[in-house]
Formats: C-alpha cells, structure tokens, sequence
C-alpha cells in the first residue's frame, strides 16, 4: 500500500491538500467529495475509504475548498463551485501515471454528492460509478446528464433526505439503485450502518469500476 499527501494545482494559483492511498495491484480510483462542513479529515469518509482499500481500490480524499473559501459559509454550498473543483481534481487524477489507468468512481456525502453527479457530467467517459451517502443529489443542477451508474444509499430515519433522494432516483436515467439503511439516520452513527455503507460501496464499485478496468485490458 502507498499512502501520502499530495498537492493538486488549482491553475488559480492555489493549491488543495489530499491523502491518496494506492493498494497493490488497484482495481480503480475512488474519489470521495465530502459534504459541508466536512474535510478530507472525516472520520467516516475515512472508514469507508479504508474497507474500500481493503477490497483493492484505491481512494483520494481531498478537500474541495481552500482554508480560506471554507471560512465563507456559503461556499459550502456552492455546488458550482465544488463540482469545478472535483472536475480540476480528477483531471490531476488522469496525469498521474500511477492513477491513469485505472477507472474512476465518486463517492459523495452530503452535498458532496451533488458535486459528484454535477461533475460527472462534465467528465461522463471518466467517471465510471457513483456512490451517495445521505446525499443531496437535489441539488445538482441537472439529472438528465448523468450517465454514471449511480448508487443512492439513505438511512431509513433520515426522513426529509430519504424523500429527497426517492424523487431524484425517479428523475436518473442511468444504471441506478437506492438502498435504504435500515434504523440509520443521516449521519449514520448507529452500530453498524456506516458497515453497511461500505459494504455497498465495495459491490457498486466492484460491478462497474471492475467490469469497465476487465473490459478495458487494464
């Protein structure tokens, strides 16, 4: 396994920190996009990214905001603004020769899951997969677009999400699957649940990030 922190050129003459994790003989890459409020610091994004390095993806959980943009509140939630950042992130992604090869997926939490589905518009032949934990898939600014196959995973307690996220899997029109984590709420702080989510993360990614790296001769 290769662990370290890397600097990503924003070609704005700023610069995003990230942890980037390269097990051995790597099936793909996972790029988290945290949530507001959050960093690549999180504590479950960091779980999760773990059991994903576990079954032999890689993953690179950064943050999508500079320290001084995250003192502005409302960049939080500025889902253009994120989703630019995710884009200039995975293409940094694509030029490093250890990473170029392999499939990308998204995993999103929070509004981070908007930037995902948003970038993957943008870049909709290098994403291969897309995975939301207790997203807010509402508000990218457009579904029609999104061509990645895309897992929604809500918890069964987080009622005003839940329904959020039940209206945007009728408006996907690609490969897509909602699970609902059963006595889980948003956070998903409940013993096991955050398992769960891991769990079927590793089977989306498996699916379709190993299928397109078999069908690519990678």
């Amino acid at each position: 396994m290769q662990t370290s922190e890397v600097k990503i050129n924003l070609l704005e003459g700023q610069f995003l920190f990230a942890n980037l994790s390269i097990p051995d003989d790597s099936k793909g890459l996972v790029i988290f996009a945290h949530g507001s409020g959050s960093s690549r610091k999180s504590s479950r994004n960091r779980f999760v990214a773990g059991i994903l390095e576990d079954n032999g993806f890689a993953t690179l959980l950064t943050d999508l905001l500079t320290p001084a943009e995250d003192l502005l509140y409302k960049n939080r939630f500025n889902i253009a603004l994120l989703s630019r950042r995710l884009v200039r992130i995975t293409e940094w992604a694509l030029q490093q020769i250890v990473l170029k090869a392999l499939p990308v997926g998204y995993f999103g939490a929070s509004t981070g899951a908007a930037s995902a589905l948003q970038a993957a518009t943008v870049l909709p032949e290098s994403i291969s997969a897309i995975v939301s934990r207790g997203g807010r898939p509402d508000m990218a600014r457009t579904l029609a677009g999104v061509k990645s196959p895309t897992l929604l995973i809500v918890g069964s307690l987080d009622m005003q999400v839940l329904e959020l996220n039940q209206n945007v899997f009728r408006h996907l029109t690609c490969d897509k699957k909602l699970e609902v984590i059963k006595g889980a709420s948003h956070l998903f702080e409940e013993p096991g649940t955050l398992h769960q989510v891991a769990h079927l993360a590793v089977d989306w990614f498996k699916k379709y990030l190993v299928m397109k790296s078999h069908y690519s001769g990678i």
